[in-house]
């Protein structure tokens, strides 16, 4: 059921807004300070290609951005999030479009605040906190 999910999301939106990430990425790839910036922005163009199956959780080893950080990512966050958005709403105005028009919004968020989160599949969320004796 994921993979049909995927297929669909990836036709009805995910493509365009994954190309919008790897636009971005090359721009900021473009300079020095902006390669941390472009790593995010691939991490989403991965996420938005394929996004169901798999969440954003909290990584305790991942760098948070400062002020200065949070400023640069203002513009492609801002940009890309009112592009998920605006084609979640369109999603959302049928029926069969409302669970990608939710994953939209939920993109949105990410789009917003993409440091400190990593993405993994859905069925490895648990594993982290077991302990290992107790982990299949």
């Amino acid at each position: 059921m994921k993979t049909i999910g995927n297929i669909l999301w990836l036709l009805l939106g995910g493509l365009a807004l994954a190309f919008g990430w790897l636009l971005w990425a090359v721009l900021l790839a473009i300079t020095i300070i902006g390669i941390p910036f472009a790593r995010q922005c691939l991490k989403l163009a991965s996420f938005s290609l394929w996004p169901f199956g798999r969440v954003a959780v909290n990584d305790p080893t991942a760098t948070r951005l400062g002020v200065l950080g949070a400023i640069l990512w203002f513009i492609p966050g801002l940009i890309m999030a009112i592009g998920y958005v605006i084609s979640g709403a369109v999603l959302c105005l049928t029926i069969i479009g409302i669970p990608f028009g939710i994953q939209a919004f939920q993109l949105a968020l990410l789009a917003l605040a993409p440091f400190g989160k990593k993405i993994v599949r859905t069925d490895e969320v648990g594993r982290s906190s077991m302990p290992a004796a107790a982990a299949p």
